[in-house]
């Protein structure tokens, strides 16, 4: 009956009001920054190889690899294999529609969480959408609500699906026992991510700083054989990802069900932009100018969705595979790359999910010990955050052993919920962040050292924890 409700909510909220929110917003955001997607994106990679000033604090890179990490997961294969076999090749020129908007979305939200980040004893930062609706909104109830949805969804929701997910690529091999191999596999999973999650946040940044670039590298570089050893379907491919995308009459007709709903869910479901979760990631960057981290989210979402997200889509479609709803998921890609490598396509696929998804939990729970801090109104003790962790890694184990149907339509309940929290809040109190674009706009002209001060533009420095001196 609870799951009932939550589809009926979600199922409207999946529709117009979706895709509204997503456009109207985006173009909204991309206006007011003068198009910073695009206009500094060759600043964006400037900034991204910048090294903090403090030996030890976390840099633009390191959050980068954490927003990336908790991004770059089941979505980048699973989700956009779901999209095309459910939706249609045209859900991939839909997920970089979401992407090319949702740059804007994600220059907006890092850079009011870098503003308005809070100082730990030690002097390193921690922030996300939780601290700016209280301090520029002043709701700390709204802030609650939001705090609790996030814990939620990628405590509960995405940590149990990329579980679940990890665990389906295993079904191709005959030793898969599905009365056995889940809990084991589970089991197993939850264990290891306790024992990474034990050495606290800096551990999960220094995982993720090795892990995701080699990973995401590797993974690039197969799609570029695959799409090189299928060359002469390349055309072939295009004309169906665009004459699939504008059937309009086709996608009117089943909205809920067409390639463009399914493209806008697995993108945000991928990328993020809008949602909230990688402020809590950007506040934790040390910089010298809050707009350079959102610079450096902005293009983690482009990272995500226009190059991985491209990637699997583009092995997937070349390969002569053709996509259905029994293939729906990780046997889609599976089947996509056994026809290219034979049977050593399956095994990188699993390989290659297993990395991702692993990613994607270690990144998580950085967001979720980030909220449960903002509850808790101050850092959390060591034993606090050890409860937290062993609570949600027997979460994931659990997650592991569960029908992949309650776990997506949990997890895009709560994805819209906090996008319909995040996107309105940003557009109130955006203006802040465009003053902050435009302040390091002028300052970028006359120097390479560019630092932010409050009274910039305009801000009472006495009500922050930085950018006061």
């Amino acid at each position: 009956m609870i799951m009932s409700v939550i589809n009926t909510i979600s199922g409207f909220l999946w529709g117009w009001p979706l895709i509204t929110l997503l456009i109207v917003g985006g173009i909204y955001f991309s206006v007011r920054t003068q198009f910073v997607q695009f206009g500094m994106f060759k600043e964006a990679w400037r900034v991204i190889l910048e090294k903090p000033e403090n030996e030890g604090d976390i840099s633009s890179f390191g959050a980068l690899m954490v927003s990336t990490a908790s991004r770059v997961g089941t979505g980048n294969i699973i989700g956009v294999s779901t999209a095309i076999c459910l939706g249609g090749p045209g859900a991939l020129f839909w997920m970089w529609v979401v992407a090319l908007l949702g740059g804007a979305s994600g220059f907006v939200e890092s850079c009011l969480a870098q503003i308005y980040k809070k100082k730990n004893p030690d002097g390193s930062s921690y922030g996300g959408p939780a601290y700016y609706i209280e301090a520029a909104l002043h709701s700390r109830p709204l802030a609650i609500i939001f705090s609790v949805c996030l814990i939620a969804c990628y405590g509960i929701a995405f940590n149990m699906l990329a579980a679940y997910n990890m665990q389906s690529t295993f079904k191709y091999y005959s030793f898969y026992d599905p009365a056995v191999f889940p809990k084991v596999f589970g089991a197993a999973l939850g264990l290891l991510c306790l024992y990474c999650l034990i050495g606290g946040g800096r551990r999960i940044v220094a995982i993720c700083e090795r892990l995701v670039p080699v990973m995401g590298v590797f993974y690039v570089l197969v799609a570029i054989v695959v799409i090189i050893l299928n060359i002469g379907n390349i055309p072939h491919m295009l004309g169906m990802i665009f004459a699939d995308a504008f059937d309009f009459k086709a996608i009117f007709s089943g909205l809920m069900g067409s390639c463009m709903i399914l493209g806008f869910k697995r993108g945000l479901f991928s990328n993020e932009a809008g949602i909230g979760s990688a402020p809590n990631a950007a506040a934790s960057a040390s910089t010298s100018h809050p707009a350079k981290q959102g610079l450096v989210q902005m293009m983690s979402v482009f990272i995500d969705t226009l190059l991985l997200c491209s990637c699997t889509g583009f092995m997937c479609l070349c390969s002569g595979v053709a996509p259905t709803k029994e293939l729906s998921g990780a046997p889609y890609v599976q089947e996509s790359l056994k026809a290219v490598f034979g049977e050593i396509g399956p095994t990188f696929m699993v390989v290659a999910l297993a990395m991702f998804a692993f990613s994607t939990l270690l990144g998580n729970f950085f967001f979720i010990e980030n909220c449960f801090t903002y509850l808790n109104g101050k850092p959390l003790s060591k034993s606090a955050l050890n409860t937290i962790r062993t609570v949600g890694a027997v979460i994931i184990g659990i997650g592991a052993t569960l029908s992949a149907g309650t776990v997506w339509d949990l997890a895009d309940f709560l994805n819209v919920i906090m996008a319909f929290i995040n996107m309105p809040v940003c557009m109130l109190i955006g203006g802040t962040a465009y003053k902050c674009l435009n302040d390091y706009r002028e300052k970028r002209k006359t120097s390479d050292k560019i630092h932010f001060h409050a009274k910039d533009i305009g801000l009472d420095p006495s009500t922050l924890d930085f950018w006061n001196e």
